[in-house]
């Protein structure tokens, strides 16, 4: 049966290939073809590298900070920022996360404002500072956890008598990738108190437990402060009943509404590490920091040995190390 003329396609020279693709790159095209590996790989590869920063290099900075950098609208925060050596420009410690040690001295205020990312507090030495976010005058002690949700008025104030730092963690980078920055001052230097103080500790300090009338919606955690009293006994009574063979004795704070992570993008952990224990190694997606905030051990990360110590002097309680906060989205 006659079938009718049939045609051949010739294949294409390569003159003819190169000739496209200046093409499609003159329109600004590209073609999925030769970037799929790019874009799909078969596993993650972070841009950042593991790196130490250690506190005995630190701390004098941090203090030499504090005789160069007042307090003032246009430097509102005295925070030393860590930068991951294969992030140059980018300002962060991974490609989702900003951390900083921020020093705040007696009678200081850091002015109210408030901006689009995320933001936690975990203190590491000093008392008597406070964090004010949308009226709620929150305390800060040695250890404690405080919470900065995104777009909160919030200012720092200091009424006790010896230098404060807290190690500051927000999603930042993860924001401005999104092209979602923002930030706006607060019309004072510093907000009023509005509410009686520790008010998110009166209502949603026991997470088992929220008052009847209470229908927040929001993604973040309605309470503020996670005080390190609590949180030490919780891990001393948990370091009795089990433990991970990754993490050995970790635990989560959580949202007492929903008991998930903190934040959409920031989630906080509380580590132990016991005497003589050897974790098992495994990996994730998401990246973290670590503070070493008691005792002494290390880390090894992809081969290489980190050994840590606690952030502060003095002799510590316990051998162990905190991983205060990671992100929970790429």
């Amino acid at each position: 049966m006659d079938t009718g003329p049939s045609a051949t396609t010739a294949p294409p020279t390569a003159g003819q290939a190169e000739a496209f693709y200046r093409e499609l790159e003159r329109r600004h095209l590209v073609a999925l073809w030769n970037v799929a590996t790019t874009l799909l790989p078969k596993e993650p590869k972070s841009r950042a590298l593991p790196y130490l920063w250690r506190w005995e290099t630190l701390l004098p900075l941090i203090q030499r900070a504090g005789e160069l950098a007042p307090l003032h609208r246009g430097a509102e925060r005295r925070v030393l920022g860590l930068v991951n050596p294969a992030l140059p420009g980018r300002y962060g410690a991974t490609p989702t996360l900003w951390a900083g040690f921020q020093y705040l001295l007696p009678g200081e205020v850091a002015p109210a404002h408030r901006h689009t990312p995320a933001a936690i507090r975990f203190v590491v030495q000093g008392e008597g500072a406070f964090t004010t976010v949308d009226g709620d005058k929150c305390p800060m002690s040695r250890g404690d956890l405080v919470l900065t949700p995104p777009w909160t008025w919030h200012d720092h104030g200091h009424e006790g008598t010896e230098p404060m730092i807290w190690l500051d963690g927000l999603d930042l980078p993860l924001v401005a990738e999104m092209e979602a920055t923002f930030f706006e001052p607060f019309p004072g230097e510093a907000q009023p108190v509005a509410k009686l103080v520790g008010d998110s500790e009166r209502r949603y300090g026991v997470g088992q437990l929220r008052p009847t009338w209470d229908r927040r919606t929001s993604t973040h955690s309605p309470l503020l402060t996670y005080k390190w009293a609590q949180t030490w006994d919780a891990l001393r009574r948990l370091a009795t009943a089990g433990a991970s063979p990754f993490d050995d004795v970790a635990m989560e704070y959580i949202n007492p509404h929903t008991g998930g992570p903190l934040m959409p993008t920031i989630a906080c952990w509380i580590q132990l590490l016991r005497p003589g224990v050897r974790t098992r190694a495994h990996r994730h997606t998401g990246s973290a920091v670590y503070l070493a905030f008691e005792g002494r051990g290390h880390s090894v990360i992809d081969g290489q040995r980190f050994d840590w110590r606690a952030a502060r002097r003095g002799r510590s309680r316990a051998s162990g190390s905190t991983r205060p906060w990671s992100s929970r989205a790429r």
